[in-house]
């Protein structure tokens, strides 16, 4: 078993919390930031990072990782109500052979509706304004 490659300060996510990159953000905390995934597989999938700078599950401090479940509990509640949803799909990789492409901790937090199939990942870019549309409902939801 090999060791965690050290944390990339130049990944997308780590340039999104440096304000680097802009980002259709829906919650901000002095530990968390939740932000919409420019690549949706279904209307509302959210992103939940960590603002300490973690590769993954693997290196997060637990108390840097409570929290971010804490807040993807949140959201998941309020894209439920946003976005009318039936259930929510909440997934998290770690590592390349774990499925993980952006190494910076993130948890997707995804509506979903009964009988339709997600995108596949990192399908389709969607519209701005139909991700700007999105973000003001969960944000709404969030009471943010």
């Amino acid at each position: 078993m090999s060791a965690t490659p050290a944390y990339d300060t130049t990944n997308v996510f780590a340039k999104i919390l440096r304000g680097e990159l802009p980002a259709h953000k829906v919650y901000e905390d002095d530990r968390a930031l939740v932000f919409l995934d420019i690549m949706p597989r279904a209307p509302g999938h959210a992103l939940v990072i960590p603002k300490a700078p973690a590769r993954n599950i693997l290196d997060i401090a637990p108390d840097d990782l409570a929290h971010v479940a804490k807040v993807a509990q949140k959201v998941a509640q309020a894209a439920k109500t946003a976005f009318e949803a039936d259930g929510i799909t909440v997934q998290q990789f770690n590592e390349e052979a774990g499925g993980q492409v952006v190494f910076h901790l993130h948890v997707h937090v995804i509506p979903r509706h009964a009988g339709v199939a997600m995108k596949p990942p990192a399908s389709e870019m969607e519209n701005g304004d139909v991700l700007a549309a999105h973000a003001a409902r969960l944000k709404s939801a969030l009471g943010a």
